[in-house]
């Protein structure tokens, strides 16, 4: 199955937000869009669990989880890279933006789920996909990109051009709180 032209497809936001220079540099066999509607298709929810545990909700809800991401404009940027031949997404990675009321009203990015399909790893698609992000955080007004990552990673990380600062802490909810309640 060839690649779907992004034209044909319905994105989660303007492909023209991702860097072109980034884009060159991916081999000829790869394309880098936004996440699209139809990406349950395509392996998404298997190419994030290489990170961790994923259930699968099914394409309803996975549809239904993307327009609740759309929804937000100017907030959520996702990005896959296709594997051409397959039209399936082999590797993926998220910046979201937290608008803040410290330095002026100013907006921070922060990484989240890199993940690149076993079979696709030390291609250096990971490096795409954070140098990808840290664009579209930069050209949307961020004066800073943050991500949180485990020790082993930080080395992947520092080779992308990002320093250790501070510390994470992390506070799990009761397993019964983890459904989102839809009244809230």
């Amino acid at each position: 199955m060839p690649l779907t032209p992004d034209s044909q497809l319905d994105l989660l936001f303007p492909a023209e937000l991702i860097s072109d220079d980034v884009r060159s540099q991916l081999h000829p066999d790869l394309h880098m869009r936004p996440l699209a509607s139809t990406d349950y298709k395509r392996g998404h929810l298997n190419v994030l669990s290489v990170l961790t545990i994923v259930s699968d909700p099914g394409e309803p809800a996975w549809v239904a989880q993307f327009n609740a991401i759309r929804a937000l404009p100017k907030t959520y940027y996702t990005i896959v890279i296709i594997d051409r031949a397959t039209d399936m997404i082999v590797a993926v990675g998220t910046v979201f933006i937290e608008r803040k009321f410290l330095r002026g009203l100013a907006s921070v990015g922060h990484i989240e789920d890199i993940a690149v399909d076993k079979r696709q790893q030390g291609k250096k698609l990971g490096l795409r996909i954070i140098q990808a992000l840290t664009a579209i955080s930069e050209k949307t007004g961020c004066y800073k990109t943050i991500l949180n990552c485990s020790n082993e990673n930080i080395p992947f990380y520092e080779k992308c051009g990002y320093k250790t600062k501070e510390n994470e802490m992390a506070k799990y909810a009761p397993e019964r709180a983890v459904t989102p309640n839809p009244r809230l």
